[in-house]
């Protein structure tokens, strides 16, 4: 009789498990919820760290490089993406520059034609990056002759 009793209690457990499991319909709908609001995230943590310092190989708040901050806020909304702005180029999503949001990464190319910089579009032709030595992270705009000549491209891990 106790055998029956554990087999029964058992069996709903494993039952009540596997429908609990199964039963989330709302999933797709959150699973799309988070995405769309992925860039805005990615927007919201970038601004929190404009005043950041620029350091060499940084990836933290006591310091950053360009594709450093960006793979810190990427990994924020747990997201992990190479730390080099070249790497970072080369495996992004391809965005065409008419249809940026926020959250995209930019890429110029400061010197010769490689990808050699990357920055965080944030809005209405702004972005976020740590710019070089004895800088901050800080706000640029596209519309800046000098970065409007270098942009190469835009590209998305969202």
């Amino acid at each position: 009789m106790k055998w029956q009793k554990l087999l029964v209690q058992i069996s709903f457990i494993t039952s009540m498990t596997f429908v609990a499991g199964c039963a989330s319909n709302d999933y797709p709908q959150t699973y799309k919820r988070q995405t769309n609001n992925t860039g805005k995230q990615l927007v919201s943590i970038s601004r929190q760290l404009v005043g950041s310092p620029y350091r060499f190989g940084g990836e933290s708040p006591s310091g950053f490089d360009c594709s450093g901050l960006v793979r810190y806020i990427y990994r924020e909304i747990g997201i992990t993406v190479p730390h080099s702005s070249r790497l970072l180029h080369q495996q992004a999503h391809k965005v065409n520059l008419s249809n940026l949001q926020p959250g995209d990464l930019l890429f110029f190319s400061i010197s010769k034609s490689k990808v050699s910089h990357v920055g965080i579009y944030a809005s209405k032709r702004q972005f976020i990056h740590a710019p070089s030595s004895g800088k901050h992270v800080s706000i640029a705009s596209l519309d800046n002759p000098y970065w409007k000549k270098r942009l190469t491209g835009a590209g998305r891990f969202h």
